[in-house]
């Protein structure tokens, strides 16, 4: 059996290279370092751009999300709407209610480690990130859920505290400020 070409350049080389070396020592810590290097960023690379894949959702109306087809099933989504009044069926952290846009509705299943905030309720907006299943649900890992009219706008002529007032309003001119029974 004949030997390959490659071992025989590889014996070759030893013999010729024992006492000259190919590479100094410096040269083969740069090297090492440099391979080093170029691993740890490709690796803080893959790691972000994965990182990105899977934190990114896509905001879509109940209507969209109806004429998405197949991919809706893949992508990790954020639908809004409001609740159904009488929907919300609650076990623990698990909720299950109907999302409302105009005329189209939507089931979701919500499992979350987090109870839903306080401001989920009947006709209340929501928001809810997950994704849609095969089975027409909509499969939510987080809910989120508008403030009520507590915190909108305050309307022209109603008072600050949002209770009616039995005593209309006083101008600057009417108030009269104490006197302090201190003479000057």
């Amino acid at each position: 059996m004949c030997p390959s070409p490659i071992l025989i350049l590889l014996a070759s080389s030893r013999s010729l290279g024992e006492g000259i070396p190919f590479m100094s020592n410096q040269g083969k810590t740069y090297l090492k370092f440099g391979a080093a290097s170029v691993l740890i960023v490709f690796l803080l690379g893959y790691l972000a751009y994965t990182g990105v894949q899977d934190s990114k959702s896509y905001y879509v109306t109940i209507s969209e999300l109806h004429k998405m087809g197949n991919g809706a099933y893949s992508k990790r989504l954020r639908v809004a709407g409001n609740v159904q009044p009488g929907s919300i069926r609650r076990t623990g952290t698990h909720v299950q209610f109907v999302l409302m846009e105009q005329d189209q509705l939507l089931s979701v299943d919500y499992i979350g480690t987090e109870a839903p905030p306080d401001t989920f309720k009947d006709d209340s907006q929501a928001l809810a990130d997950g994704s849609f299943g095969h089975d027409g649900v909509f499969h939510a890992k987080a809910l989120q859920a508008k403030c009520a009219s507590k915190y909108a706008p305050q309307q022209p002529g109603a008072p600050a505290n949002g209770m009616p007032s039995s005593q209309p309003p006083k101008s600057i001119t009417q108030v009269q400020p104490k006197s302090s029974g201190m003479a000057n």
